[in-house]
C-alpha cells in the first residue's frame, strides 16, 4: 500500500488474474547450406537470417546453382535425333529445399549461408565442406527462434555426415528447444553408424524424392556430345546449337523440361511439420500426409521393406515415404531416432515437450527474484495450470478431465526442501499425459453364431 500523506481519493488497481503463459512457435526451420549470394558482399555470411518467403530468399541469397547439364544425341535419320540426358549432378541443393518447404505449407524460416557456391568445396574431395556447415550449426547456437535444423546439401558429402548430424543431436539435447530433420546418406544401414546419443532429439526420412521442380541451368552450361548419320562425334554447346541446329536445339530444350530434381526429403518434410503444426497442433503426428510436389518416391517401400526402417534392433527408426494407389506420396512414419524408448517414441511427443518446455521457461520469467513463499508459488503453479489447460482443450493431453491429462506441483515439504529455499531454488514439478498417434490399427474379426 502506498504512503498517503494528502488527503483526496486514490484509485489503486489490485491485479487478480496470474500471468498467462504464450505458446512459442513450434515450426522455425533453420536451413543451413550453400547460396548464389550473401546480401551485398559477404554481409549474410553465417548470420542466421529470418525470411518468411521465397521470393525474399531469392533478394537476399540468389537462386539455385546453373547446373552442369551432359546429353547424348545420336542422329538416326535426317534432322531426327535419338537423345537422353547423360549426366546432372546437382551439388547445392538449398533453393531446390526451399521451393519443397513452401511448396509443402512452410512459413518463416531461417537461412545460414554457410559460403557461395562459387567458393564453395567441391563435393567428394579432400576439401569436403563439413567445417563450413559446422560453422553454420555453431552459429545458430546463437539463435533462439528455430526449433528445427535441416542441412539440404549434406548427403552430398562423402565423409563425416554422422558426425555432423551427431553434432547437431548435442546441441539439440544442449538447448532443449529443437530438433533435427535428417536425410538418410547414403543408405540405411550406413546411416545406422549414428552414434546413439541423444537420439530423441531427431528424425530421419527415406529415400529421397522425385519432385515436380525442374534443374536451372543456362545453355552455356549444357554439353550435348552429338553422333552424325556418318558416326562422326563432335561436343558442342546447347548454345552452340541455337543458330546450327533449331531442330536438335528445341529437341534438347523439351528433353530438359522432363528432367525432375531429386530430392532429399527433409525440406518437404520441414514444410510438412509446418503445416500440421498450423492446421492441427505440434502434438498431432507428421504422418499420413501428402506432399504437394512430389512425383514420386525414389524407391518404391513395400510394407515388408518397411518393418525394417519402422522397428529397427538399434533402435534408430527410419521413417519411410511412399506411394499409395489413390493417394499419392505420403508420409508413412512417425518416430524418432529412439525407436526402441517409450517415453520418446514419437516425433510429436518429442517436440510438444520441446514446445512446452520453451513456453513455460519464457513464460514465468517473472518469478526470478521474487519472494519464494506460498503466494509466489500459488501464482505461478496457476499460470502453469491455466496454459495447460488450453492444451488438454485442443486435444494435445490424454484424460477425461484436466486433473487426468497433467499435474503442476510446487510447495515446501512438496517439491522444495527447506535447505532449496535457503539456496535460492524454487522447483516446479510438471507432468503430462501426452496423446500419442495410433500407429498400429488392429481390428478383430470373428464369426458370430446365428441367433434367430
Amino acid at each position: 500500500m502506498q504512503d498517503y500523506k494528502t488527503p483526496g481519493v486514490y484509485v489503486e488497481e489490485i491485479p487478480k488474474f496470474p500471468a498467462s503463459v504464450a505458446q512459442v512457435a513450434s515450426a522455425i526451420p533453420a536451413f543451413i547450406g550453400y547460396t548464389e549470394k550473401q546480401g551485398d558482399g559477404n554481409k549474410y555470411n553465417l548470420l542466421p537470417t529470418r525470411i518468411s518467403s521465397l521470393a525474399e530468399y531469392m533478394d537476399i541469397f540468389g537462386g539455385p546453382k546453373k547446373e552442369s547439364i551432359a546429353v547424348s544425341a545420336s542422329e538416326t535419320s535426317a534432322n531426327v535425333f535419338d537423345i537422353s540426358v547423360t549426366a546432372i549432378n546437382p551439388s547445392h541443393l538449398m533453393y531446390y529445399s526451399l521451393e519443397m518447404y513452401f511448396a509443402n505449407g512452410g512459413g518463416a524460416c531461417y537461412i545460414v549461408s554457410v559460403g557461395k557456391y562459387a567458393n564453395a568445396p567441391e563435393y567428394g574431395t579432400k576439401a569436403d565442406p563439413t567445417k563450413g556447415l559446422k560453422a553454420g550449426l555453431d552459429k545458430l547456437k546463437e539463435e533462439d527462434e528455430p526449433t528445427l535444423i535441416v542441412f539440404p546439401d549434406a548427403t552430398k558429402m562423402t565423409s563425416n555426415y554422422s558426425i555432423l548430424l551427431q553434432d547437431a543431436l548435442a546441441q539439440c539435447h544442449e538447448l532443449q528447444d529443437r530438433f533435427v530433420v535428417m536425410d538418410v546418406h547414403p543408405d540405411t544401414a550406413t546411416f545406422r553408424n549414428l552414434s546413439s546419443g541423444y537420439l530423441k532429439y531427431g528424425a530421419a526420412y527415406y529415400p529421397n524424392l522425385v519432385t515436380s521442380l525442374n534443374y536451372s541451368y543456362d545453355d552455356s552450361g549444357v554439353t550435348v556430345t552429338l553422333t552424325n548419320l556418318d558416326k562422326k562425334k563432335t561436343t558442342p554447346k546447347l548454345s552452340d546449337l541455337k543458330s546450327d541446329n533449331n531442330a536438335l536445339y528445341n529437341q534438347v530444350k523439351n528433353l530438359l523440361t522432363l528432367e525432375n530434381v531429386v530430392l532429399p526429403p527433409s525440406g518437404a518434410i520441414s514444410g510438412v511439420y509446418a503445416r500440421v503444426d498450423r492446421d492441427h497442433g505440434v502434438w498431432k503426428a507428421p504422418a499420413n500426409v501428402s506432399l504437394n510436389a512430389v512425383i514420386k518416391p525414389e524407391i518404391r517401400i513395400t510394407d515388408k521393406d518397411q518393418e525394417d526402417l519402422n522397428v529397427h534392433t538399434s533402435g534408430k527408426s527410419i521413417n519411410a515415404i511412399r506411394s499409395f494407389t489413390g493417394k499419392g506420396t505420403l508420409v508413412w512414419g512417425a518416430r524418432t531416432l529412439d525407436g526402441n524408448s517409450n517415453e520418446w517414441r514419437f516425433i510429436s511427443v518429442r517436440r510438444f515437450f520441446n514446445m512446452v518446455e520453451e513456453s513455460i521457461k519464457k513464460g514465468t520469467g517473472w518469478v526470478v527474484f521474487e519472494p519464494n513463499e506460498a503466494n509466489t508459488w500459488i501464482k505461478v503453479k496457476a499460470q502453469i495450470e491455466n496454459f495447460l489447460t488450453l492444451q488438454w482443450r485442443a486435444g494435445a493431453l490424454a484424460g477425461a478431465v484436466p486433473e487426468d491429462a497433467f499435474y503442476v506441483n510446487v510447495g515446501l515439504d512438496t517439491t522444495m526442501t527447506k535447505d532449496d529455499i535457503l539456496a535460492g531454488r524454487l522447483i516446479i514439478e510438471i507432468g503430462l499425459a501426452t496423446s500419442r498417434p495410433a500407429e498400429f490399427i488392429i481390428l478383430r474379426f470373428s464369426h458370430k453364431l446365428q441367433q434367430s
